[in-house]
């Protein structure tokens, strides 16, 4: 078809590997600049990819639409505990019980970048059992008690390790407060 209005791409670059993916998104990027007055409807699981990408994005879940917005919309005003979960990586981290009462939440989400760590008489503590050292950045997976490790992005030079113990907040108001249903309180 001849100069098509409208672009559908159902996961287009799932089979490639990192790099080419990045070099793809980039030329579709490219390609969505050159033509201003065509549609790109994008399909997608990667949040990179709907992050970097998108103008809008749709989030499904179960075939009904969950909430629409700019990237950074849902990302830092997520409509509910599924979308919030959904955008960012890594995931945010979810703490429920005894870790929320303190914020008067049946859940509190923190993304792992909004987590200080203090020297003592934080929001919660726990011991690292895992450090995932990516360069630029390092990821500490940290038990604090709950079904999941609580993650903590830290600069790559910070030198943390297995065993060491840790107290920590998020930053400010830098966390979600999600009600038994998963809405936003």
């Amino acid at each position: 078809m001849r100069d098509p209005r409208v672009f559908l791409f159902d996961e287009p670059l799932s089979n490639l590997d990192a790099a080419l993916r990045v070099q793809m998104r980039m030329e579709i990027a490219q390609l969505k600049q050159q033509l201003p007055g065509t549609t790109m409807i994008y399909v997608t699981h990667d949040q990179v990819e709907a992050m970097t990408m998108a103008d809008r994005i749709v989030v499904l879940k179960d075939g009904a639409v969950q909430q629409i917005g700019a990237p950074l919309d849902l990302y830092e005003t997520p409509a509910s505990k599924f979308v919030a979960g959904f955008i960012g990586s890594p995931k945010m981290n979810f703490l429920t019980g005894k870790h929320a009462e303190d914020f008067d939440a049946h859940t509190v989400g923190v993304r792992a970048e909004h987590i200080d760590v203090v020297a003592d008489g934080g929001a919660w503590d726990g011991t690292v059992i895992y450090s995932e050292n990516l360069g630029s950045d390092n990821y500490l997976y940290v038990d604090i008690g709950a079904s999941e490790p609580l993650i903590i992005r830290q600069s790559g030079r910070s030198r943390y390790q297995t065993g060491d113990h840790l107290s920590f907040s998020p930053q400010g108001n830098a966390f979600f407060r999600f009600d038994a249903q998963g809405l936003p309180r």
